[in-house]
């Protein structure tokens, strides 16, 4: 009996902080429901985003490029937690630490070498870059008026 009366000395204040927990839930639905309205409006159903109300379907198509380069922020901004972390033990991993986060930077810059020469970055559709590709002239340069030759 007394080595359940220490498990329950040591439960004590969980028992107590979860009592607590549920009496704030309880006051806090209760408080809701007593102080919110009880009317009931017909725009009160309509789903809204910033105040407009939404016209339309919400099932569009989005051009994969959006998606390919939010995954690559992701997959790049996820690398700066690991520089962070080398960042904070610099001093402790010495010349090791950093001859091993100089390749690891070497091997990001690779691959931002890559997805930059294969187009990944580049958010213009097959017709935008066919159009910009007719305006370009030589050595690069855009023309802002083909048709007249460049001439106002």
């Amino acid at each position: 009996m007394n080595s359940a009366s220490q498990m329950l000395d040591a439960l004590r204040p969980f028992l107590v902080y979860f009592a607590l927990v549920i009496a704030i839930v309880v006051a806090m639905l209760a408080l809701s429901w007593l102080l919110g309205q009880r009317q009931s409006r017909p725009a009160k159903d309509y789903p809204y985003e910033s105040g407009i109300v939404s016209v339309g379907s919400a099932h569009f198509r989005i051009s994969v490029h959006f998606y390919i380069t939010a995954i690559l922020f992701i997959i790049f901004d996820l690398e700066v937690v690991f520089l962070f972390a080398w960042a904070v033990a610099v001093r402790e991993n010495g010349w090791a630490g950093f001859i091993e986060i100089s390749i690891f930077i070497g091997i990001l810059t690779v691959a931002l070498l890559y997805l930059w020469r294969i187009g990944a970055l580049d958010w213009r559709t097959q017709t935008q870059r066919r159009q910009l590709h007719s305006l370009q002239g030589p050595g690069g340069v855009t023309n802002i008026a083909p048709e007249t030759g460049g001439r106002s």
